[in-house]
């Protein structure tokens, strides 16, 4: 691993990538842990570090299709409209239309998308792996399939132990 191509990027992919970082690491703290104040902290923080990552992709115009966008900055905005909706949602006490969106917009806006970071040629690809680039369609696939089985769980009849 290393950071050179990290470094290498300028601020606004940097910026990028870092309030990512931080999503990914305080998103399953908010969503998944005790309700109340670090909830709240946490909370915040990923709102924070999801409303950079959105604005901060409008800078990032490699993909361009019409003009300098692409149909990733339609996800962009859908985050920042999820993110307002949601709190809206929480501080008109909707908790589960507030805690359904935020989990789907974790699930979606932050591990989907983060999957295909690890696509040969971007920078986190070149981070992890250097060496052998198409490892990351190895990571692509493994996530993928995590992915499925999660969303697939809740319609598959749990195994009953003989007795």
């Amino acid at each position: 691993m290393t950071l050179i191509p990290f470094l290498e990027t300028p601020v606004h992919i940097q910026l990028h990538a870092v309030s990512a970082f931080v999503a990914i690491v305080a998103g399953p703290v908010a969503l998944y842990g005790q309700r109340g104040r670090t909830h709240k902290i946490t909370g915040y923080l990923w709102v924070a570090s999801m409303v950079l990552v959105a604005l901060s992709s409008f800078w990032i115009t490699g993909f361009g299709v019409v003009g300098p966008f692409s149909p990733l900055h339609l996800l962009s905005l859908l985050v920042l409209v999820s993110l307002y909706q949601s709190i809206a949602h929480a501080r008109a006490g909707w908790i589960a239309l507030h805690q359904r969106l935020m989990k789907n917009l974790y699930w979606t806006g932050v591990v989907v998308a983060g999957l295909f970071n690890f696509l040969p040629g971007r920078m986190v690809n070149r981070m992890v792996f250097a060496q052998m680039p198409d490892m990351g369609f190895v990571v692509i696939g493994m996530g993928g399939a995590a992915l499925v089985i999660y969303l697939l769980k809740p319609y598959v009849a749990p195994v009953q132990p003989a007795k």
